[in-house]
C-alpha cells in the first residue's frame, strides 16, 4: 500500500468524525435541507480526500439516482455519497454533487452530530416506532 497524501483545508471546515481528514469547505455547502437514512445532510459542491464506491440505483425521495457511496480516505469510514445520475430533469442540478451525512462529520466547530438529539428534540420514540 502506498503513502496516503491527505488534502488540509483552510477556513471553516467539515471533517471525519471518526478521524478529523478535512472533507469539505462550509464555503461549498450548496444546501442544508437533505436527509439520509440517520437525519441531515449536507448537498456540497466538492469534497476532498474520499474514495468512491461502486455506482448503483437508488429510489430516494425525489426519484431513482444513480449514486456512489463515499468513504473517507484516511479511514474507511463511508461518509456519505456522490450523484451521479438523476432520472427526473428536475434534479439533474444534483449530477456530480457530494452528499455529505451530518452523523458523519465533525462541524466547523468541532461539533458532533447526535442522532439521538435529533430523535428527542422531534418528540419520536423509537419504541413506538
Amino acid at each position: 500500500m502506498g503513502r496516503l497524501f491527505a488534502i488540509s483545508l483552510e477556513g471553516k471546515i467539515y471533517s471525519c468524525k471518526h478521524c478529523k481528514t478535512h472533507l469539505a469547505l462550509v464555503d461549498d455547502i450548496l444546501s442544508k435541507s437533505f436527509h439520509c437514512r440517520h437525519g441531515k445532510a449536507y448537498l456540497f459542491h466538492n469534497v476532498v480526500n474520499v474514495t468512491l464506491g461502486e455506482k448503483e440505483e437508488r429510489i430516494m425521495i425525489t426519484g431513482l439516482h444513480t449514486v456512489a457511496d463515499i468513504f473517507c480516505v484516511s479511514c474507511g469510514s463511508m461518509v456519505g455519497w456522490r450523484y451521479e445520475a438523476a432520472q427526473e430533469k428536475s434534479q439533474k442540478y444534483k449530477e456530480g454533487k457530494f452528499i455529505l451525512e451530518r452523523f458523519q462529520i465533525l462541524g466547523p466547530d468541532g461539533s458532533n452530530y447526535s442522532i439521538a438529539l435529533e430523535a428527542q428534540i422531534g418528540g419520536s420514540d423509537a419504541d413506538d416506532a
